[in-house]
């Protein structure tokens, strides 16, 4: 099977494997076994003998290292582990996925072609620029690409490929995982990190090439629920309790400096992002995000201080509260061993490219890797525009992060002697 990383992408983006954020099953999506029972086939196929699926879904395998014996880092180098998730969003369609190849990018804006209404704009994608007579691949407008994360599957495949075609890449004992449900916040719920064997990992899904990874959001939920009272319109004058209408005052508080659309960078937001109700009972769905775990106390405090001015204007209703973990900035746990990072840097300057860190606004399977004692920093795919009909990946950017990843192995062993 000696394929080409745009080989892989593309017969991996044609299968359906969007999670479902409110399904009660593991993998939340059977669909998702099609792709992870393909990645096994395959690494079978490449000679990875150990390669297994777990009754979770979690497909796992071992290119054992290479290192001679008289070489001082032999029994040195840590095992190290590349790690990307099958499902893609549930925020658009995945199925009948039909990438379009560009293959020479002459630059401008970019019309999808079963969509015209949905164009790639060089004002709100920068890197085109960067492409100019490169290769990307885009959708064709009706439906999501699948680059987040299947452009990290196709990467950390074809490195494996290349590790078993050339012997003199020396490295030491390598373990990929393929892991389900990272969209819906679920991707490590059942990952056994002592069993998969890694000191140390990485998860290829982020974008921009020369991007790297060693924070993110720290994360919470945050649910309010107004009960009301029902009762027919036309009778309701003192007697209903309109939930809506209570929620409605809820929303209208909300800090407007704080929204997704309002920040970037290291700015916090909270975000109302799923409604549903009726008179009787309205459930108001939140995203709270901070860098700063405090911060995420201090957006509590803020939906307190709404939900009490609010509720002298509906004293007949009940309003509840209910905030839940979802995930911690990686960054600390990052910090209590340079290595993994250093590394990741070098390897990243090796390949041609100047790295930087960038703090991602969301988390990835590595937060909570690295909370479980696996320090597990984030490499670029390449990819833009995730979760949306205007997603797209450089074809230069998934072969630079191949390239990364092959470094990154070679530069543990070089460390270890």
């Amino acid at each position: 099977m000696n394929e080409t990383v745009l080989d892989r992408f593309l017969r991996y983006v044609k299968i359906d494997t969007q999670s479902d954020e409110n399904s009660l099953s593991y993998p939340s999506t059977s669909k998702q076994l099609d792709l992870l029972n393909l990645l096994l086939k395959e690494l079978h196929e490449l000679g990875v003998a150990d390669a297994a699926i777990d009754q979770y879904g979690y497909v796992t395998a071992t290119v054992p290292a290479n290192i001679p014996a008289s070489d001082a880092a032999h029994g040195k180098t840590p095992v190290v582990g590349f790690i990307a998730h099958v499902d893609t969003s549930p925020s658009a369609s995945g199925a009948n996925v039909k990438p379009q190849i560009i293959e020479n990018y002459a630059g401008g804006d970019i019309v999808l072609p079963a969509d015209r209404g949905i164009v790639l704009t060089v004002a709100e994608n920068p890197e085109l620029k960067h492409n100019i007579g490169r290769a990307i691949i885009t959708t064709d407008g009706t439906t999501l690409l699948g680059a987040d994360d299947k452009a990290g599957i196709a990467i950390i495949m074809t490195a494996v490929q290349t590790f078993l075609n050339d012997p003199s890449l020396t490295h030491g004992d390598i373990k990929i995982g393929f892991t389900p449900d990272e969209e819906v916040g679920a991707g490590t719920k059942f990952f056994d990190v002592k069993q998969f064997g890694a000191q140390f990992a990485y998860t290829v899904d982020g974008d921009t090439p020369g991007e790297l990874n060693k924070e993110t959001f720290s994360a919470d939920s945050a649910t309010i629920i107004v009960h009301g009272r029902n009762i027919h319109p036309g009778s309701a004058k003192n007697i209903m309790v309109n939930s809506l209408r209570a929620m409605a005052e809820i929303i209208v508080r909300l800090p407007k400096d704080m929204a997704p659309e309002t920040t970037e960078g290291y700015e916090p937001y909270i975000h109302p992002h799923t409604i549903e109700g009726e008179e009787a009972k309205t459930t108001l769905k939140f995203l709270l995000r901070d860098f700063k775990d405090e911060g995420l106390v201090e957006q509590k405090k803020m939906l307190e201080a709404i939900i009490a001015e609010v509720q002298p204007l509906y004293p007949k209703a009940k309003f509840e509260l209910v905030i839940a973990e979802s995930y911690r900035n990686m960054r600390s746990g990052l910090e209590k061993d340079a290595r993994v990072t250093d590394c990741l840097w070098e390897a990243t300057k090796r390949a041609g490219l100047e790295p930087k860190w960038f703090p991602i606004r969301g988390g990835t399977d590595g937060s909570r890797l690295t909370a479980m004692g696996l320090p597990t920093p984030n490499i670029f795919t390449g990819g833009q525009n995730y979760h949306s009909k205007n997603e797209w990946v450089s074809l230069d950017g998934m072969l630079k992060s191949v390239e990364t990843v092959v470094h990154l192995a070679q530069i543990w062993v070089e460390k270890s002697r």
